[in-house]
């Protein structure tokens, strides 16, 4: 099991390092690249998951998200008794990851005096809130996610690190097509291991929006488990088997 802790420890700390830090090197006052823009964030957190799945993939299978690993967990795909070290990982991880954003961007930090700008560092926000359609649009993004994930596991003839280019795509295209609505979290540990974090760095003055943060943790959760679970009756069809 230290293998697998390990592994998702590592990769989701590059995760969150990569994807958190594009949002501090595009919203942050005084960083050379302010203002670059959503496009460069959407690529950016596609390349932050594909980076490291390269790294620990062999390791784990770079899931990189508890809601990917319970789903496993549920169709079989992984054991139950791996699913604490998986999460332990990821959480762990993203939570680090975090703290070394901040540090490296602290004076940039202390040059940003609005604080929704600083916790969207860290964390994700609904553009409009309102809590059904928020956490459906986490539901459905990490739907997509899985789906995908599920499907470019039966492609025959792919060739080795194939898959992970193309998760790269599924995960870009969730962003640039659904993204505005609450920032696709689409993974627990991208979420609330930063948010937590940036609730714990010496921040003047935070809101952590806790009454915001199960949406998501939560919506991605139920987004996996439909998708695993629809594919598994899918292959009891014939055009699937």
């Amino acid at each position: 099991m230290l293998d697998i802790f390990v592994a998702e420890l590592i990769g989701t700390f590059m995760l969150i390092l990569l994807g958190d830090g594009v949002c501090a090197n595009v919203s942050l006052n005084k960083s050379g690249m302010k203002g670059a823009g959503s496009i460069q964030i959407t690529f950016a957190w596609g390349l932050a998951v594909l980076l490291p799945a390269f790294i620990v993939g062999k390791a784990s299978g770079a899931h990189l998200n508890p809601a990917l690993s319970i789903a496993l967990a549920v169709d079989g795909s992984i054991s139950w008794s791996q699913l604490p070290a998986y999460i332990a990982g990821e959480f762990l991880g993203a939570f680090l990851g975090a703290v070394l954003v901040y540090m490296l961007f602290k004076k940039h930090f202390d040059a940003t005096d609005d604080v929704a700008t600083q916790r969207g560092v860290f964390c994700t926000s609904p553009s409009i809130r309102s809590t059904g359609a928020n956490l459906l649009s986490e539901i459905v993004g990490t739907f997509v996610l899985v789906f995908a994930i599920k499907g470019l596991g039966q492609v025959v003839g792919c060739a080795a690190g194939v898959d992970k280019l193309l998760v790269f795509g599924v995960i870009v295209s969730i962003g640039m097509s659904i993204g505005g609505l609450t920032g696709y979290a689409i993974n627990p540990a991208r979420d609330l291991g930063p948010r937590i974090a940036y609730a714990v760095l010496p921040f003047k003055n935070k809101d952590p929006d806790w009454g915001y943060s199960w949406v998501p943790v939560i919506g991605p959760i139920i987004g996996a488990l439909i998708a695993v679970l629809l594919y598994q009756a899918l292959l009891g069809l014939p055009a699937f088997a």
